[in-house]
């Protein structure tokens, strides 16, 4: 649950005999503002073997609170590590 887009639903994904438990998820029915994002899937790159964009390997966003995933183009500093819950 998302204070701001709502219920989210959550997926196993499954490769040959590997299997990611709720490594991606959704929101079928987001609030109002949030609409545009209705039944995309984001994805834990954590949680998989490994997730690209082009073809450089992202880094997870640290904590897995947050699906973020970083590459060479993005500049933290980054919410997850201990310390930075608040911000």
């Amino acid at each position: 649950m998302c204070e701001w887009k709502g219920a989210a639903v959550y997926f196993t994904i499954a490769v040959g005999d590997h299997q990611a438990e709720q490594a991606a998820w959704a929101y079928p029915q987001p609030t109002e503002a949030f609409q545009s994002i209705a039944n995309y899937i984001a994805v834990y790159p954590s949680r998989m073997e490994a997730c690209y964009v082009d073809d450089e390997r992202v880094q997870s966003q640290p904590g897995d609170f947050y699906g973020g995933w970083i590459t060479s183009d993005i500049v933290g500093p980054f919410k997850g590590d201990p310390g930075t819950w608040g911000w």
